[in-house]
């Protein structure tokens, strides 16, 4: 079962099963002063969009090192990649801000039972995913 894909790579069991999703939203407020008043602000727009991925996979049972070598192959080429859940909800485009690892547990040959990860991708599609179904535009009643 998919419960996430960021591009082509899917979040699943076998790869990167996320424990926890973190999201957190910012708008942006310009605030002047004024003589003997509070200050007014003024809405200018949406601020940043991240979203942070946690969990710990156990690679006897899950993925391991691998799929956070994919994830950090992604990280590297400064891309943007789409975002949606396992119920069809369109995220936007996301790149991958930060990718932390601590691996605990070891076998006798140092490889990790168990691997903590947080994974923190930031939106950067600047409203092109809003306008996804604005493709075609009309012109006096035509497409055009």
């Amino acid at each position: 079962m998919t419960m996430m894909t960021l591009g082509m790579f899917v979040f699943q069991r076998s790869s990167v099963p996320y424990q926890e999703l973190n999201r957190q939203t910012d708008w942006r407020h310009a605030s002047n002063a004024r003589l003997g008043a509070r200050p007014v602000r003024q809405y200018i727009g949406p601020g940043d969009d991240n979203i942070t991925l946690s969990g710990e996979l156990r690679p006897e049972i899950t993925g391991g090192s691998m799929s956070l070598d994919a994830l950090r192959a992604m990280g590297d080429t400064g891309k943007a990649y789409v975002l949606i859940d396992g119920t069809g909800r369109l995220y936007g485009l996301y790149e991958v801000d930060s990718l932390s690892e601590t691996q605990r547990e070891f076998f006798e040959d140092g490889t990790p039972r168990a691997i903590r990860f947080s994974l923190a991708l930031r939106r950067s599609d600047a409203g092109i995913v809003d306008n996804l179904g604005n493709l075609a535009e009309t012109h006096n009643g035509r497409l055009s």
